[in-house]
């Protein structure tokens, strides 16, 4: 018990956090252009739909920038499909969402900007029976993984986990990382569901959060993220830059990746250092974000669920890599697009962060890799009607 209320108290101070405001002036409203396809916007909120279908309309979904109902996300997103006849007439669209919707900045700091970074769905090697080579497990959810809402004591704590295990009667911390991976406290307990060869890409597969495995015959099947042990994430580039190891402006993922391989005697303590820990599951439709619906690649972004409203249709305004062959950032360029709220991370914490989805594979990961930049998110709320 002493336990829960710690985390209670803990988790209580994390709501702070500033929101924004819907009062907007013509000023405050941005271009709505759009660098992508109608379609795939389309797609993307035809699945935050599908998500809110099965809430109940009074369904809180978010707390910033204010409390922010399902029925809400819902009746916007419908209003906004009917507006993509729209799309080849740039006026008219502008004008209809600057007449219908209500935006509200992701923050109201004095900047006004959020923090992007990105992440992507990795192709690893692996096996489904465990080889001398193929020696390193991917775990399924253990049975013994308890997960609590304190939420359903204190409504301000809605969307937040406690998890552990239980101990005689009371709830424990979950093993970390170390633990899991250095002592075997899951070992031969039957939640081993694959296994890969390289410890540094079973690493990252955690980091992103599902992945496609690619097995002996050339078949490939979709890993997806299925629990934590609900141990604090922690970058181990942070602890890189902050040693000296690696100069902040060259940390990207490929340069973490490239330290990790350079480096193999530090590799398991450094790994050992963010005791967070992923569980996967096979799925068929893939990735499927924390609303358990498909992402769309450049459509489906990831923020704090703890704040902003699940499903919800925002509008970016950021900068994206320019990569030449090889893979190196030779430059950024300017973009906006419309983005829906589909997913969450152990890393994207606060009112400004933002993980933008790039897709899968080889290119995907080059472009998440290097995307750390400021950009803008506005959401949008359809505007509640007027008595006459």
């Amino acid at each position: 018990m002493r336990l829960l209320i710690a985390f209670l108290l803990f988790f209580s101070v994390l709501f702070s956090a500033p929101g924004g405001n819907g009062q907007n002036r013509e000023g405050d409203f941005p271009s709505f252009r759009d660098d992508m396809d109608r379609e795939s916007l389309r797609g993307a909120v035809q699945r935050s739909l599908e998500f809110l279908a099965k809430l109940p309309p009074d369904r809180s979904v978010g707390e910033q920038p204010r409390k922010i109902t399902a029925a809400e996300v819902k009746e916007s997103l419908i209003a906004f499909l009917s507006l993509l006849d729209l799309w080849d007439q740039p006026d008219k669209w502008n004008a209809e969402i600057r007449s219908r919707f209500e935006l509200y900045p992701m923050s109201d700091a004095a900047e006004g900007e959020a923090l992007f970074t990105g992440y992507y769905r990795p192709l690893i090697e692996g096996r489904l029976t465990e080889t001398a080579e193929y020696r390193y497990p991917i775990y399924r959810r253990p049975d013994d993984l308890v997960e609590m809402e304190p939420g359903s004591v204190l409504p301000e704590l809605r969307g937040e986990k406690v998890v552990g295990r239980l101990e005689e009667n009371r709830l424990v911390p979950y093993p970390s990382r170390y633990e899991i991976d250095a002592l075997g406290r899951l070992k031969g307990k039957g939640y081993e569901i694959a296994w890969v060869k390289d410890p540094v890409d079973l690493f990252f597969l955690h980091i992103q959060g599902s992945g496609i495995m690619r097995l002996e015959d050339g078949r490939q099947v979709q890993l997806n993220y299925a629990a934590s042990n609900g141990r604090q994430y922690k970058a181990i580039g942070r602890l890189l830059i902050g040693s000296g190891k690696i100069p902040e402006q060259e940390i990207s993922m490929q340069r973490l990746r490239r330290y990790l391989m350079e480096h193999p005697e530090e590799r398991d303590a450094l790994f050992a250092q963010n005791e967070s820990y992923v569980f996967f599951r096979f799925v068929d439709n893939g990735p499927l974000g924390s609303l358990e619906v498909p992402l769309t690649p450049g459509r489906s972004i990831a923020t704090d669920s703890r704040l902003f409203p699940k499903g919800a249709l925002a509008f970016v305004v950021s900068r994206k890599p320019v990569l030449d062959a090889t893979g190196n950032l030779t430059g950024w360029q300017s973009f906006s697009r419309f983005v829906l709220n589909q997913d969450t991370g152990s890393a994207i914490r606060g009112p400004r962060r933002v993980d933008l989805y790039f897709g899968s594979g080889h290119e995907a990961g080059m472009a998440a890799g290097v995307m750390k930049t400021n950009g803008k998110v506005y959401f949008l709320l359809k505007k509640k009607a007027t008595g006459g």
